[in-house]
């Protein structure tokens, strides 16, 4: 009797550094870290973050389409502060818009940490999910890199956000 080979998910994943010089109050970065609840809304778009609890969040990933289908990641997040630093990882991620797909796992690891110039960081996001019926005539191969510029545009998008957002949202703190 022939086994069947199990079928090999699709996986794929993206990694961005960060180094953002910080020329005023760079000494009360380490305080400003500690804000768990400010500073993960200033870095993700906070219209789609609910907080659940100390350290426990809900975000609603940008929508966004794979080959004319509409996807929807929802990935619950852990935060924890230690020495300086500020981690986020998925605890938990969902999937809307693929059909039925129950392997899908979103991972993040992620770190902010305050450094004597200013904040240093780096993240790396990945997903793994088997192909979608409604994609099977699509080769894997062109489905990984697709999902891996997709990725790579989530934290881009993420990056300038930090850049930007959590800059102007560091100065307001350190105003009040």
């Amino acid at each position: 009797m022939a086994r069947q080979s199990p079928i090999m998910p699709l996986a794929f994943q993206a990694k961005q550094k960060l180094d953002l010089p910080v020329g005023r109050n760079a000494h009360r970065l380490p305080a400003y870290l500690l804000e768990q609840e400010r500073v993960v809304g200033a870095m993700l778009d906070s219209r789609k973050l609910t907080l659940l609890g100390p350290g426990s969040f809900r975000y609603a990933v940008t929508s966004f389409k794979v080959f004319q289908l509409e996807v929807n990641p929802i990935v619950s997040i852990g935060v924890v502060n230690s020495e300086g630093k500020l981690k986020m990882s998925a605890t938990d991620s969902e999937l809307d818009g693929l059909g039925l797909v129950d392997d899908f796992e979103l991972t993040l690891d992620a770190t902010l940490e305050a450094t004597d110039k200013g904040l240093e960081g780096e993240a790396v996001l990945g997903v793994s999910v088997s192909q979608p019926p409604l994609l099977k005539l699509i080769p894997p191969k062109v489905l990984e890199s697709t999902g891996q510029s997709i990725l790579n545009g989530i934290l881009l998008g993420i990056k300038a956000r930090v850049s930007q957002q959590l800059m102007k949202d560091f100065a307001e703190w350190c105003e009040e």
